[in-house]
C-alpha cells in the first residue's frame, strides 16, 4: 500500500483494439541509416512479395548526385553486370548501378504477441502484427557478373572454328531409366534441402504498388489502424477478466507447445506421467530405467494402484531376470529402427540382447567377449546391451546390476512360471540361430536359480596351483613306492637305476635303463648320438668314466661347465623360456661350435633341465587347458628366479 501510494496514476488511457489490418500488416525493418534520411525520402523503384513465404523484394533508387557516390566504381559495376552491350535484359539501363535491390527475411515466426500501436486524442489503437520482414541488401547481381564473365571466358577459349566442329561432331548419348521410387525415399527426397529450395523458387512473384508516406493513398489505408468505435459493445474483447487480458496480451508460445512431447521421455516428470494410462506409466519407466524390481516400480506409480493390473502390464513390456523385471528388446529398438553405431535392423539387435538377457537368467556374470563372438555384432552395440542391465567388474566380467530377488520368486510362483515357459522358447530360438550347445535350464522353475559363481582368470591359476601340489604329493608317494619296489627285486649288481626328479608339475618319468638316449647334438647326424667315445651308450653309461674323465653329468666336468654357463646367458638375454625354445637355441648354439667340442658328446633332456633349475631357474606352473595343441616341451616353462641384482625380491 505503501508503494502504491508513493507511485500514484497520473493518467489512465483508453486501449482499442483494430482488426481492420490485422491480416495484412507487416513491419518492415530496414538497415540503418543517418537520422537526417528517412527511406521514405528514397525512391521506391518496384516491390514484389511471395505471400506464401513472407518474402519481400523492394527495389530502391540510389542517389548518384550525392558527393559521397563514387560514379568510377558504379560504372564499373554495371559494365561487370551487363558487359558493354545494354538491351532490355540488362539490370542498369543507365549504364550506371543508380539502384539497390532489398530482401527481406522472417525475424520470427510468431507475431501474435507483437502489435503495431497508434496513440491520438487520448487513446491507444492497437492492431496485431501479421509478420514482421527484415531487409537486407540483396547481392544477386555478383552473381550475374560472374556469370557474364564465365560466359565470355568460354566464348573467347572455343573460338568461331571450334564451333563450326562442333557441329559436325556426333555426341554419345546415355539412356538412363530411373527405378520407381519407394515411400520412404519419396519422403527423404520432399523433406531435403534442394526440395524445398526448389519449390520456394517455384512460387510466383506479387508485384505490388509502393505508396510514399504522405500520399493520399497511404493516408486513407492508415485510418484502418483507427478502431472504428469507441464504445465497449464493439471493443467487447478488452471486456475480460486480468488473468484473461493478460493471457490475450502473452499468449503462451505455439513453439513451446509445439516442442513439447507428448509423453516424457528421458527426463521424467512424475505430474505428467500419473495422467497418462497405467499401461503407458508402465511402459515409459520401464523403458527409461530399463532394470527395475516390483516393489520399486510400485512405489513409483503411486499406493492408489492396483499391484494386480501392474504385475498384468509390466509382463506386456519386460521379462523377469533374477527376480527383477529387464525391459523388453523391441521396446528398446522398435521394428524399423536401426543401431546408431553398425546400422543392423532392429531384429538382429533384439536377438542380441535377449541373447544377453538369457546368459543373465543362467549367471550373476556375463563375458562381453563370448556375447559378441556368438552375437557377431560390434562391441559398441554389445556394450550397450550389457550397459541396460549390468555393471563391469575388472578381471572378472561384467555383473547383473541388481541382486537376486528371492523375495519375489516366493511371492508369485505362478507368474515366475509363466516366464521361465517363455525364457524356453526364447532358448530355443537362440539355440537354432546361434547354432549353439544345448544347455539344461536351471532346475527351479523360475528359472532364476540364485546368483552364481563366475571363476575368474586369477581364481583358475589359483585352483590349478592347488591341483598340481595335490598331484605332486601323490606322485611322490607313489614313487616312493615304486622304488622300494625296484631295490627289493633288483638283483643285477652291473645295472645302476638312475632316480630322476620330479618337477614342480607333478610329471615324473621312470627309467630303468643306465642313461637316457641323447639329444641329437653331433654335427654328422643321429648316428653317432647311440655312440661315446665308439662305445654304445649303455655300455658307457656303465662305465666311471670317459676315458679317464668324469661323466658329463658331474658338476665339475667340463661339459656340465660349457652347459652351465649356456643356460646362464641364454637366461640373462630371455628371463621366460619353454624347454622346446630352450633346446631349439642350444642346437643353434651347437651349430656355432667348432669341431670336436666337449658338448658334442651328447647332453640329454633330464640333464638340460638339472642344469637350468642349479643356474637359479623355476619351472613355472602354467594350467594349460586339457585341449591345448601345445608339446610337452612347449608345457615346460622355466624363468630366471635369482640372477644376484636388487630385482630379485621383486622377481
Amino acid at each position: 500500500m505503501a508503494n502504491e501510494e508513493d507511485d500514484p496514476v497520473v493518467q489512465e488511457i483508453d486501449v482499442y483494439l483494430a482488426k481492420s489490418l490485422a491480416e495484412k500488416l507487416y513491419l518492415f525493418q530496414y538497415p540503418v541509416r543517418p537520422a537526417s534520411m528517412t527511406y521514405d525520402d528514397i525512391p521506391h523503384l518496384s516491390a514484389k512479395i511471395k505471400p506464401k513465404q513472407q518474402k519481400v523484394e523492394l527495389e530502391m533508387a540510389i542517389d548518384t548526385l550525392n558527393p559521397n557516390y563514387c560514379r568510377s566504381k558504379g560504372e564499373q559495376i554495371a559494365l561487370n553486370v551487363d558487359g558493354a552491350c545494354a538491351d532490355e535484359t540488362s539490370t542498369y539501363s543507365s549504364k550506371l548501378m543508380d539502384k539497390q535491390t532489398f530482401c527481406s527475411s522472417q525475424t520470427t515466426s510468431n507475431t501474435s504477441r507483437y502489435a503495431a500501436a497508434l496513440y491520438r486524442q487520448g487513446e491507444l489503437h492497437l492492431t496485431p502484427l501479421h509478420g514482421i520482414l527484415q531487409l537486407r541488401p540483396s547481392f544477386s547481381y555478383l552473381d550475374k557478373a560472374d556469370a557474364k564473365h564465365r560466359e565470355r571466358e568460354v566464348a573467347n577459349e572455343a573460338g568461331d572454328s571450334s564451333q563450326d566442329e562442333a557441329e559436325d561432331d556426333v555426341k554419345q548419348i546415355t539412356v538412363r531409366f530411373s527405378r520407381p521410387e519407394s515411400e520412404q525415399a519419396r519422403q527423404r527426397r520432399v523433406q531435403s534441402y534442394e526440395f524445398l529450395q526448389k519449390k520456394h523458387a517455384e512460387e510466383p512473384w506479387v508485384h505490388l504498388h509502393y505508396y510514399g508516406l504522405r500520399d493520399s493513398r497511404s493516408e486513407h489505408e492508415r485510418q484502418y489502424l483507427l478502431c472504428p468505435g469507441s464504445s465497449a459493445v464493439e471493443n467487447t474483447e478488452l471486456i475480460k477478466s486480468p488473468s484473461e487480458y493478460l493471457m490475450m496480451l502473452m499468449p503462451p508460445s505455439q513453439e513451446e507447445e509445439k516442442d513439447k512431447p507428448v509423453a516424457p521421455s528421458n527426463v521424467l516428470s512424475m505430474a505428467q506421467l500419473r495422467t497418462l494410462p497405467l499401461a503407458d506409466q508402465i511402459k515409459i519407466l520401464m523403458k527409461n530405467v530399463k532394470v527395475m524390481p516390483f516393489a520399486n516400480l510400485m512405489s513409483l506409480l503411486g499406493p492408489s494402484v492396483d499391484s494386480v493390473a501392474v504385475m498384468r502390464g509390466i509382463q506386456k513390456v519386460a521379462m523377469l531376470v533374477q527376480g527383477n523385471w529387464v525391459v523388453k528388446s523391441d521396446i528398446l529398438y522398435p521394428k524399423d529402427s536401426s543401431s546408431p553405431h553398425s546400422g543392423v535392423s532392429a531384429e538382429v539387435l533384439c536377438r542380441g540382447r535377449d541373447f544377453v538377457m538369457w546368459k543373465f537368467t543362467q549367471s550373476r556374470w556375463v563375458v562381453r567377449k563370448e556375447v559378441a563372438t556368438v552375437t557377431k555384432l560390434c562391441t559398441e552395440d554389445v556394450r550397450d546391451f550389457l550397459e541396460h542391465m549390468a555393471v563391469v567388474r575388472i578381471n572378472k566380467g561384467w555383473e547383473f546390476i541388481l541382486p537376486y530377488d528371492g523375495e519375489f520368486i516366493k511371492k508369485h510362483p505362478d507368474v515366475v512360471q509363466r516366464q521361465h515357459m517363455l525364457w524356453t522358447g526364447i532358448q530355443a530360438k537362440l539355440e537354432k540361430v546361434y547354432n549353439l550347445v544345448k544347455e539344461a535350464m536351471p532346475k527351479k522353475p523360475d528359472g532364476q536359480s540364485g546368483p552364481a559363481r563366475l571363476v575368474s582368470g586369477e581364481q583358475r591359476v589359483q585352483v590349478a596351483k592347488t591341483k598340481a601340489q595335490q598331484n605332486h604329493i601323490l606322485l611322490e608317494r607313489e614313487l616312493e613306492r615304486q622304488k622300494e619296489q625296484i631295490r627289493a627285486s633288483s638283483v643285477l649288481s652291473g645295472v645302476r637305476i638312475k632316480e630322476e626328479p620330479v618337477s614342480e608339475e607333478g610329471e615324473e618319468e621312470e627309467e630303468q635303463e643306465a642313461e637316457e638316449e641323447p639329444m641329437d647334438t653331433s654335427p654328422s647326424g643321429g648316428c653317432n648320438s647311440w655312440l661315446a667315445n665308439g662305445l654304445p651308450a649303455r655300455r658307457a653309461a656303465g662305465m666311471d668314466s670317459f676315458n679317464g674323465h668324469p661323466p658329463p653329468g658331474c658338476a665339475s666336468s667340463p661339459v656340465a661347465r660349457e652347459l652351465r654357463a649356456f643356460v646362464e646367458a641364454t637366461f640373462q638375454r630371455q628371463f621366460v623360456l619353454t624347454l622346446s625354445e630352450l633346446k631349439r637355441l642350444f642346437n643353434l648354439h651347437l651349430a656355432s661350435l667348432p669341431p670336436g667340442h666337449t658338448l658334442f658328446s651328447g647332453i640329454s633332456d633330464r640333464m638340460l633341465q638339472d642344469t637350468v633349475l642349479a643356474a637359479g631357474c623355476k619351472q613355472i606352473l602354467v594350467p594349460f587347458p586339457p585341449q591345448t595343441a601345445a608339446s610337452p616341451d612347449e608345457q615346460k616353462v622355466f624363468a630366471l628366479w635369482e640372477s644376484g641384482d636388487m630385482s630379485d625380491q621383486v622377481r
